[in-house]
């Protein structure tokens, strides 16, 4: 057992000393201490999750950022706790401290990523590191002050009723580990779809701050110094007013904040519980342009030529029953229905929301020429690996992958060996597929390993490359702003089930030769992209 300590010499602050003087019973108290435990716990996953999602949203490859971010986050808890140890004799005013600093750090972060993201993305340099500066610097910051919770917290339960160590951790973790289960559950499933990722962080700050505030002031107020005690609820509201203020203009904060990513001529923008869809322009003679997350998937003369190159090749044969994989843009729906003997055009999109704006958005569906109002035309909302999986074997003529780019995690098992085995599978015999595999100029181990990964899964390929427009974009699936000097262009690769197809070069595209040396395929357990 701990050994009580002497008690606190008078008008003295009592932490750390002896048995806390509380308004509620011992057992009262002890309860109180561990729902702060736990509603701590749960805000601190949230900030985790919040800050995982959003750089994943920014940045691309969520393995990566996931890995930087928990990494990080536990590195600085651990170092946390051992700072925490100086605080032990403070034990209700540092975590007090900590309370209020956490929710002020983790409550804006979300909002400031974004505002370092939005406003100097495109300035090149340093400054084009930034996103990625902050986010290391956020998860230090908010790991350091969560691995300090926990001795604190541990000091506060010992200060209501000594007990041994092993049961007084066995009952904190307990807490904290419920605690976590909750803030996990809540973010994907709540907080995210129903209040965004901004909004959703300032409100896990708010509840942050209030529940350690009112920990501290209605248990352990008598512990505090007569400064202390001024200074606390100071800090607290403080901190409410600067969340509660961001909250009332996140609206306007993210308008402003689209409008330097997207420019000015955002005319739609929603969160559709899939991704996030914006659409620029499209009226008044300016090119429109779709952006998936934030990636631009079309834009003006460039889309066109993409979507030709990408359909017309895989068309030359018989093409009664074409499966389209994504294209709820309509926009490689509307290539295939040029060809009139395409019968049965099968569209599989795991966004319901982009197929409901391709239909009703005026420039959208006009670019489209309203190809899902077409007859032949038949979607269905699925994941196209899972759809794959319980199509019956030879069930299609052509199969379209218009997909989103191999290199966003996301997408990796869209790009694998069993995947192209699955649609391979689909095919009839003779039957052909087609796979955007990305800039070859910019990217050729990525354009290879597509490839390559094709052939793994016993298809014939023909890989071609059309060059795109000097545009000031990236080509390919997923484009973003790109300042380089390499040549910008498509690569596609054409493959066939049992023979190599022929390649009609009636598009610009030409065709490409023998394959990088020393590439492998990527699987589902392997991803190489």
């Amino acid at each position: 057992m701990i050994e009580p300590h002497a008690p606190a010499p008078p008008g003295a602050p009592s932490a750390g000393r002896g048995p806390a003087r509380l308004p509620v019973r011992p057992d009262t108290g002890r309860f109180l201490v561990l729902a702060c435990v736990f509603v701590c716990a749960a805000c601190g996953l949230v900030y985790e999750l919040e800050l995982v999602a959003l750089a994943s949203y920014l940045m691309g490859d969520s393995v990566t950022q996931a890995s930087v971010v928990l990494s990080v986050m536990v590195f600085a808890m651990g170092i946390g706790s051992l700072v925490a140890k100086r605080l032990r004799r403070l034990g209700a005013a540092g975590f007090a401290a900590v309370e209020v600093a956490l929710a002020l750090i983790g409550g804006c972060s979300a909002m400031a990523l974004y505002a370092v993201f939005a406003w100097t993305g495109d300035w090149g340099g340093l400054w084009a590191n930034g996103p990625r500066v902050l986010l290391v610097a956020f998860s230090l910051a908010i790991g350091l002050l969560i691995g300090a919770e926990v001795p604190l917290l541990m000091e506060l339960i010992q200060r209501i009723r000594r007990q041994d160590a092993g049961g007084a951790v066995a009952d904190l973790f307990a807490a904290d580990y419920v605690g976590a289960l909750v803030g996990g559950l809540a973010f994907p499933f709540l907080l995210l779809p129903f209040l965004g990722q901004l909004t959703s962080s300032l409100l896990t700050g708010a509840v942050n701050v209030i529940a350690g505030g009112a920990l501290v002031l209605g248990l352990f107020r008598r512990d505090l110094t007569r400064r202390a005690r001024w200074l606390l609820p100071a800090a607290t509201v403080a901190v409410l007013g600067v969340l509660a203020s961001a909250a009332v203009h996140v609206d306007d904060f993210e308008r402003e904040a689209r409008h330097a990513l997207y420019g000015d001529d955002v005319r739609v923008a929603l969160h559709t519980g899939v991704q996030e869809i914006v659409l620029t322009g499209g009226t008044h003679g300016r090119p429109l342009g779709l952006y998936l997350d934030g990636r631009l998937r079309t834009v003006g003369q460039d889309e066109r030529r993409y979507h030709e190159a990408l359909v017309h090749p895989a068309m030359h044969g018989p093409h009664t029953r074409v499966l389209v994989l994504g294209g709820g843009d309509g926009l490689a729906v509307r290539e295939v229905l040029t060809h009139p003997d395409a019968h049965h055009v099968h569209v599989v999109e795991p966004d319901p929301g982009l197929i409901r704006l391709a239909r009703t958005d005026p420039p959208l569906s006009r670019l489209n020429g309203h190809a899902h109002d077409d007859p032949r035309v038949h979607v269905t909302v699925a994941d196209a690996f899972g759809l794959l999986r319980r199509t019956p074997p030879a069930s299609y003529d052509v199969v379209i992958a218009d997909l989103p780019d191999p290199g966003i995690t996301a997408s990796t098992k869209l790009y694998s060996q069993e995947f192209y085995g699955l649609a391979r599978r689909a095919l009839r015999p003779g039957g052909r597929l087609v796979v955007h595999a990305g800039p070859v100029a910019s990217r050729p181990r990525v354009f290879w390993t597509v490839e390559t990964t094709m052939r793994a899964a016993g298809l014939r390929t023909a890989p071609y490359r059309v060059d795109g427009r000097d545009t000031g974009v990236t080509t390919g699936a997923d484009r973003t702003e790109d300042t380089s000097r390499a040549p910008r262009d498509w690569g596609f690769v054409l493959a066939g089930t049992a023979t190599r197809p022929t390649l009609p070069l009636d598009h610009d595209e030409r065709p490409l030769g023998p394959p990088m040396a020393g590439v492998r395929a990527s699987t589902l357990v392997h991803p190489r992209h």
